[in-house]
């Protein structure tokens, strides 16, 4: 892996993340040497750092994640200060001591990390005293609520958009990809074309797993929002498209295969083969018109769905009969997944 890929990200963080992250951490700071007299407030800081996240919900996860941490951490290493001293060998000691403590208790890699930093700073910093470990829980406390504080109050982030993207878009591909098929049902393919149209009906796959990723982070930006109300309508119907679409996925790239391992020149003489790639066009028409009921947005298509008669098919000649009975009951189910309430 190349070091350039290896500490760069594929998206810039939104200029209002580290806007949040910055004031959360100048105030932590201020507020915290202020109420807190003693060492500089490092613990306030680094809390309030790693509190404001993308969601609300992740926040309050990452505040009660920290405190549990540093309470752990700064207890085991004050324990350890106080009874063998603030030698070196101490430290490394009460890291080794934290390690074991937060394995024992099953806590989070992040959870047992946090542990471990936490005692190292409270030895190294030289001041293992009964005192120093409170006000380092209470810094650590005041970071929290602040970082809490600020998300809530700058623009609490609401990710519907990316979710509506990410739905939209795999919706879009899998119009395309049934298309694609129903074009190649229409005229020979090569065996390099059919194997391009595996490929490029496969890479729906990742899509899918990124709409999936994108709802489930829409969904947790929703939790504990304030603006979250008047979204949760639209994740709802986002939610559901996607729940159409995933299957019909499956379908797609199920019947891509088929035709691939057992394709013969002599397929697009079949009459029932023509009709499928009429009902793989009719699907696609009714896919587009999911994505065309996203609000505001505004489509040619005709609003009645496409598949709505009954499909009749021509007995199929022997030699095709296994692959077209196969697309046959796989476009049942796709009819199945858009019919409803399409």
């Amino acid at each position: 892996m190349r070091m350039p890929a290896a500490i760069r990200a594929t998206h810039r963080t939104p200029l209002l993340q580290v806007t949040k992250s910055a004031v959360a951490a100048v105030l932590a700071w201020l507020v915290a040497g202020w109420l807190i007299e003693g060492p500089p407030p490092v613990f306030a800081a680094i809390a309030a750092l790693l509190v404001v996240q993308p969601s609300l919900n992740q926040s309050l996860s990452k505040a009660v994640e920290r405190s549990i941490g540093v309470i752990t951490g700064v207890v085991v290493a004050s324990l350890l200060g106080l009874l063998l001293g603030p030698a070196t060998w101490v430290v490394l000691l009460a890291i080794v001591a934290a390690l074991i403590v937060a394995w024992a208790l099953r806590m989070t890699s992040a959870t047992t990390n946090q542990v471990a930093i936490s005692a190292m700073l409270v030895l190294a910093l030289g001041a293992a005293t009964p005192n120093y470990a409170v006000d380092r829980i209470l810094e650590t406390i005041i970071g929290a609520i602040i970082g809490i504080v600020v998300n809530l109050a700058l623009v609490p982030p609401v990710a519907i958009k990316p979710a509506r993207d990410a739905v939209d878009g795999l919706g879009e591909e899998l119009a395309v990809s049934l298309e694609r098929l129903a074009a190649a049902l229409e005229r020979p393919q090569t065996s390099g074309e059919l194997e391009g149209l595996l490929l490029e009906a496969r890479l729906m796959r990742p899509m899918r797993d990124a709409a999936d990723a994108a709802i489930v982070a829409g969904a947790d930006s929703l939790r504990l929002n304030p603006r979250g109300r008047k979204y949760r309508d639209e994740y709802a119907e986002l939610a559901q498209r996607l729940d159409r679409f995933g299957p019909i996925v499956t379908q797609v790239i199920g019947m891509t295969r088929a035709v691939r391992d057992r394709y013969d020149p002599t397929l697009v003489s079949e009459p029932a083969v023509r009709a499928i790639a009429e009902q793989l066009r009719r699907a696609a028409h009714d896919t587009r018109l999911w994505i065309a009921q996203t609000e505001g947005a505004a489509s040619a298509l005709p609003e009645v769905p496409a598949l709505t008669a009954p499909l009749t098919i021509a007995t199929p000649s022997r030699d095709h009969w296994i692959l077209i009975g196969s697309l046959l009951e796989d476009l049942r189910r796709i009819h199945e997944a858009l019919g409803d309430d399409a």
